[in-house]
């Protein structure tokens, strides 16, 4: 591969494609009380979730500038040339940080060849842009066709998320906390989508089951016409059985057979919670 591959680790890759496309994964600062932690790293998903549910707050910061510059001058010392597909500039700050953190490596190193792809993407919605990302490198694509292919990605991908609780989301903002209160009581969950990279409700359902099911017909409503033939991402909150459910009835409906399905990281699931589903596809055909 002529073109190195970055991403942050909002992308929710799991390891198997990282080590399969031998992308670079910088990973985002979780932390609660007791300490900052790496995402992914020295606190796994499993774990977050579990300490959730016991009561606790946690916080997220974006890729630090020393990651960013560590990575990015290894590029430019081994004359490489890369792209960093990065998580949505909506909802982290990561992406303006990469943007300065580039501009200064290259006042050193003039040579630097990097393209940066604001995906405007979350979780594995941003995780198969990026290994659409990594194939076009390893068929010999330059950074510049590698960039446009992540950037023609991003803009076609679906998210169609829900949470399990809307008091993970009243902590972040994304709902008062009237609706998260008068949501518990009624078992309302709510349905949310992206808009320019970022994180938008859609409509409410109640009921989990009824939920699943919406999320189909959103599919079927959104979805390009060769979703049997597209990879499909699912990722969850440690919530796999919803997980293994809405796949059988996305095999049921459209006959899909290709899926990435992970669990998220700190980076999202700090503020989505345990219990969160989400769904990616492409709504246009990519070649």
């Amino acid at each position: 591969m002529t073109v190195s591959i970055i991403a942050d680790s909002a992308a929710d890759l799991p390891k198997s494609l990282i080590e399969q496309y031998g992308i670079e994964v910088l990973p985002l600062s979780v932390s609660d009380a007791a300490g900052q932690y790496s995402d992914g790293g020295t606190l796994q998903p499993k774990t977050l979730f579990e300490r959730m549910r016991e009561g606790h707050v946690y916080k997220t910061a974006q890729v630090s500038i020393d990651q960013f510059r560590k990575a990015f001058t290894k590029l430019a010392v081994e004359g490489r040339s890369g792209v960093y597909v990065a998580f949505s500039s909506g909802i982290s700050g990561t992406y303006q940080t990469s943007l300065l953190v580039r501009d200064m490596v290259q006042e050193e190193y003039p040579d630097l060849d990097l393209r940066i792809v604001d995906t405007k993407c979350a979780s594995v919605g941003c995780g198969l842009v990026v290994v659409k990302a990594a194939e076009a490198a390893l068929a010999g694509k330059n950074a510049d066709e590698v960039a446009e292919t992540a950037e023609y990605a991003a803009q076609h991908m679906e998210h169609i998320f829900t949470v399990d609780n809307l008091e993970y989301l009243y902590r972040g903002g994304r709902v008062s906390k009237t609706s998260a209160f008068i949501g518990g009581l009624l078992n309302i969950k709510p349905v949310l989508h992206m808009e320019d990279g970022k994180l938008v409700p859609l409509e409410k359902i109640r009921g989990k089951s009824k939920v699943l099911g919406r999320m189909v017909e959103l599919m079927e409503k959104r979805g390009a016409a060769d979703l049997k033939d597209q990879t499909i991402g699912i990722s969850h909150g440690d919530d796999p059985e919803a997980a293994e459910t809405l796949e059988r009835m996305i095999r049921e409906k459209f006959g899909c057979d290709k899926f990435v399905t992970n669990m998220i990281g700190g980076a999202i699931g700090a503020h989505a919670g345990p219990g969160t589903l989400a769904l990616f596809f492409y709504n246009e055909q990519l070649s």
